[in-house]
């Protein structure tokens, strides 16, 4: 049952503008309903940093990740909550175990 489970994992941190955070994660969830291929999208705020947003992926394959950033409803979610990014931190791809 090897093809059951995911082969493709991403985590990575979003810098959010300083009171936004939260208002970022919850796009961030909205966006995320029913990707084809995804197994697992958890969105968590940084515990030492107020304007950091740690999301943990896991896909079935890198392709389904990749197929769902052209999903209306993940496009959706970058237009709105673009403005609410600041940045970009730590990013990390795996293959889960």
């Amino acid at each position: 049952m090897e093809d059951e489970k995911p082969h493709y994992g991403l985590i990575g941190q979003i810098k959010a503008v300083p009171g936004k955070r939260d208002d970022l994660m919850a796009i961030l969830l909205e966006g995320s309903a029913e990707m084809p291929g995804n197994v697992a999208y958890i969105v968590g705020a940084d515990a030492a940093d107020a304007d950091s947003i740690w999301i943990t992926e896991l896909w079935m394959t890198r392709e389904d990740h990749a197929a769902s950033l052209k999903l209306p409803i993940v496009q959706q979610a970058i237009k709105y909550g673009r403005p609410m990014m600041a940045g970009f931190g730590v990013r990390a791809e795996f293959v889960p175990g």
